[in-house]
C-alpha cells in the first residue's frame, strides 16, 4: 500500500483527507501531520512565518514513523507567498529534512492545470486581494496564464473552514470566466472534496482544489496514479499499473 504524508497547517478542512481516502478505495494511506500555524491569517507576514523552515520541521519526525513515500506542504498561501524560486527553496528545504520526495499545494495546482491540459484559468479564492494576487503571480510563473481572479477577502483559516457546500458552490461559479478552461480554489481550510463532481456540473469545466491537488501532488510524487471520478477531472486519466 502506497502511504504518503501531508504537513497540514492547524486544524479546518483535514477531514478532506480521510474522505478522499474512503473515496480512493483505501489503496492509499494518507497520514495527515499538523504544524502550528502560530498566528491564523492570511497576511503575507503570519503566512511567511506558517511556512517557515522551523515550523515544517518540527513535523517531519512525526512524519519519519508513518512510513510515507512522499511528503506534501499541504497549504497553498503558506508557499506561493514566497514567491516562484522561494518555494522550491522551501520544498527542497522540506526534502532534506524528510530524507523524501517533497513538494507543496502551490506546486501541485501549477503541475495539475498541466496535467489536464489547460493553460488559461480563473482564480476563486477565499483570500484578500493581495495574498489572492500573489497566487496568480505564481501561477503566471509557471506559465498558466490567470483570466480572472476573484478575492473573497476571508483573514482567518477557522473561518474559511466554516464554509459549507452553498458557500464554496458560491465561490466557484462567482470566480468563473468565459475564457477560463479550469477554475482554481485555492486554500487547504476549505472544505471541497464532498462537493468535487458537483462543482465541475455546475461549471461545465474542470475545477482544481487545494486538498484535491495536494493528494494527486502526493501520488505523483510516489508514482502513483489513481483513476477515480469522485474525485474530478484531475484523476480522470488513465492510471498507471503498479506491480
Amino acid at each position: 500500500m502506497t502511504a504518503l504524508g501531508f504537513l497540514y497547517p492547524g486544524h479546518s478542512a483535514e477531514d478532506d483527507y480521510p474522505r478522499i481516502e474512503v473515496l480512493m478505495g483505501g489503496s492509499v494511506r494518507l497520514h495527515v501531520i499538523h504544524t502550528d500555524i502560530g498566528e491564523d491569517a492570511h497576511r503575507v507576514d503570519a503566512l511567511l512565518e506558517m511556512g517557515s523552515p522551523a515550523r515544517l520541521g518540527a513535523g517531519v519526525e512525526e512524519l519519519r514513523h508513518s512510513g510515507a513515500e512522499a511528503v506534501v506542504w499541504a497549504c497553498t498561501s503558506g508557499s506561493f507567498v514566497y514567491g516562484w524560486d522561494g518555494a522550491h527553496d522551501q520544498v527542497r528545504a522540506l526534502a532534506q529534512a524528510a530524507g523524501l520526495p517533497a513538494s507543496s499545494t502551490s506546486f501541485a495546482f501549477a503541475h495539475a492545470v498541466k496535467e489536464i491540459g489547460a493553460s488559461r484559468v480563473a482564480v476563486a479564492a477565499t483570500y484578500p486581494d493581495d495574498v489572492a494576487g500573489r497566487f496568480s503571480d505564481f501561477l503566471k510563473a509557471s506559465g498558466t496564464e490567470v483570466v480572472q481572479e476573484k478575492a473573497s477577502g476571508i483573514i482567518t483559516a477557522a473561518e474559511v473552514g466554516t464554509w459549507g457546500r452553498d458557500e464554496v458552490l458560491e465561490l466557484a461559479r462567482s470566480g468563473d470566466h468565459p475564457d477560463a478552461e479550469a477554475v482554481l480554489l485555492p486554500d487547504t481550510a476549505l472544505h471541497t472534496a464532498a462537493y468535487l463532481t458537483e462543482l465541475e456540473e455546475e461549471l461545465g469545466k474542470p475545477v482544481l482544489t487545494a486538498n484535491q491537488v495536494t493528494v494527486w501532488e502526493g501520488l505523483r510524487l510516489a508514482g502513483r496514479r489513481v483513476r477515480e471520478p469522485a474525485l474530478g477531472t484531475l484523476f480522470l486519466q488513465k492510471p498507471q499499473v503498479v506491480s
